[in-house]
């Protein structure tokens, strides 16, 4: 790349890179990469078209995009991700989360706002149960919203607990309790929550590979396995959910494409009288809740 170059113009020699190595919206990831190895803000590069002239920002920036172009995620690269103004440290062995996800923090507080408000107290002391929470980033967005809540947040990785441990103390929270193992194994017979929630793998097994290389060569794969039909977590979950809840509890699932229907009926089989699914921003039935 040649010196004294202004950021406008590495944007159109980054974006063609970008696309060559199938790259999806090279231009609007061009302009990441440049925010990220120039240490600038969105405003600062539009006003002022920086020259990229520094030796180190050079550097950072043929590292992140020889990076990006073996298809290591931006996430990953970058270290961190924006999740309902939290500031969550990712890194591999840690799920990034999606906006879908966002969806279903947000619509999880909705619920148990609503929900609760009449038999819990004025302050949210709700006892809240997130099986596989990864980064941790539903749990603490659950914490904050509840600071007199009590949240437990298990995860069968030590790696991903890592970084959830490490957000937690980030973004200042302080009422979440991170555990290790697989879903209900590590709780015990005695305990009871109010809420349950879970963003649980749910890509078939033998889709996994074929997923965007982002996802299939760095993300976790036992964050994306969801067995052979991608519901092995909902029976899990759904199954044994009843022994943990609390009279007048509720349980909310991030669910995958077209599952909808097949999670309805392991609903039905493990005992709800219901489900009701809300959609995401592109139309599919993305959350599930049920009422105990």
């Amino acid at each position: 790349m040649t010196d004294h170059m202004r950021a406008s113009e590495k944007l159109n020699g980054l974006a063609a890179l970008l696309k060559q190595a199938g790259i999806e919206e090279p231009r609007r990831e061009a302009g990441e990469i440049l925010l990220l190895a120039l240490g600038v803000d969105r405003a600062r590069l539009i006003a002022f078209d920086p020259e990229v002239d520094d030796e180190a920002a050079r550097l950072r920036l043929d590292t992140i995009v020889a990076r990006r172009i073996r298809r290591e995620p931006l996430q990953y690269i970058a270290g961190r991700v924006e999740f309902l103004g939290l500031s969550i440290k990712v890194g591999p062995g840690a799920l990034i989360p999606r906006p879908e996800t966002e969806l279903l923090a947000e619509e999880t507080i909705r619920l148990a706002a609503v929900k609760f408000a009449a038999n819990k107290t004025a302050s949210g002391n709700i006892k809240i149960l997130d099986l596989c929470t990864g980064s941790g980033c539903i749990a603490l967005a659950l914490a904050r919203a509840f600071p007199a809540a009590s949240v437990d947040a298990v995860d069968v990785s030590e790696a991903a607990l890592e970084y959830a441990r490490k957000n937690a103390s980030i973004n200042g929270i302080n009422n979440v309790r991170f555990i290790t193992g697989r879903l209900f194994e590590p709780l015990g017979g005695g305990r009871r929550y109010d809420l349950l929630v879970s963003n649980p793998p749910y890509i078939k097994s033998a889709d996994v590979a074929g997923l965007a290389p982002e996802i299939s060569l760095y993300e976790p794969r036992e964050a994306l396995d969801g067995g052979p039909d991608g519901l092995e977590f909902y029976r899990a979950i759904l199954g044994a959910a009843g022994r943990y809840l609390n009279a007048g509890g509720a349980v909310v699932l991030e669910a995958g494409f077209g599952q909808s229907a097949d999670i309805a009926e392991i609903a039905r089989r493990a005992g709800f009288s219901g489900v009701r699914f809300i959609a995401d921003y592109g139309g599919v039935e993305r959350i599930a809740a049920l009422d105990v």
